[in-house]
């Protein structure tokens, strides 16, 4: 339309400095100007929309009535264009990459942020290995996955970390097979991370038990679960709703866990990495 003319990003920026400061000096210092500079910008802003935006006193300015019409409306703009910026410089990803979980993990956790993934990276082939950890690792050091969440029970460093969880009883909503002597436990197959852990928590606690369902799919241990056979150890934010996690006291206290994101220690590739970006960012969303 005739007349119309573009709006400077960057007078918006120190326009939002100043009025956020209160101070041409200070805001100087914000945006990486001198102070001249930041007043030459503000009186371009002015003369721009032929308004006075600020109430100077000194080096003190305070926003008008008209300043205070145009802040919003500059966060706004301010946003929209960093956003626009940062998806324009994003990576056109495509391949594959072989994710590895830890069957309890899988289901619960990942799906919003596989979706997440999916709907940023359309070219990118996600392959799921879904193991336990003792097989995830040995997977990671032979190449034959990319990337793996494996749970621990010691907590990563830094970025692995992505969650620190306890471990609880689960059976049968309103069931009592964890009355019954001995115990019948859904232990999962010999490499489950928490085989050992619930074995020693209850030959400590002196409970008979046995042992049923020792398997890797989970689906069978769920059956049993559901059918009120046994109990199985899970990790707390990985309980399906179809059973429940028994109250505290019914069986012995079972140690924390750790969920920890591990990378090959060479030869990672790209989408690899922003792959674990998005798990990174989804467990922050979720869980931090």
């Amino acid at each position: 339309m005739p007349g119309l003319r573009d709006i400077d990003i960057g007078l918006l920026r120190s326009f939002v400095a100043v009025a956020e400061t209160g101070r041409m000096t200070t805001a100087a210092r914000v945006v990486n100007l001198s102070q001249g500079a930041v007043s030459q910008q503000i009186k371009r802003l002015e003369a721009l929309f032929r308004m006075n935006l600020f109430d100077r006193a000194a080096d003190a300015a305070r926003l008008t009535r008209d300043g205070e019409k145009l802040i919003a409306q500059a966060h706004r703009l301010i946003a929209l264009n960093d956003d626009v910026l940062e998806q324009m410089q994003q990576a056109d990803f495509s391949g594959e990459v072989r994710l590895g979980v830890p069957h309890d993990v899988v289901g619960k956790l990942m799906p919003p942020i596989l979706r997440r993934f999916g709907q940023e990276h359309p070219n990118v082939l996600v392959t799921l290995v879904s193991e336990t950890t003792h097989s995830l690792r040995a997977g990671l050091c032979k190449g034959k996955v990319d990337l793996a969440l494996m749970t621990e029970s010691e907590p990563g460093k830094r970025e692995q970390l992505l969650l620190t969880d306890r471990l609880v009883w689960v059976g049968s909503k309103g069931g009592d097979a964890w009355r019954k002597r001995p115990v019948a436990v859904a232990l999962g197959q010999e490499g489950c991370a928490f085989r050992a852990l619930a074995i020693r928590a209850l030959t400590k606690s002196g409970i008979e038990w046995r042992p049923i369902c020792q398997v890797g799919n989970l689906e069978p241990v769920f059956a049993t679960l559901e059918a009120d056979m046994a109990v199985a150890p899970f990790l707390f934010h990985t309980v399906p709703d179809r059973v429940e996690v028994l109250p505290d006291g019914c069986l012995p206290p079972l140690p924390t866990f750790h969920i920890n994101l591990r990378l090959p220690p060479k030869g990672v590739t790209k989408v690899a990495l922003e792959l674990a970006r998005h798990i990174r960012e989804g467990f922050s969303r979720r869980y931090v």
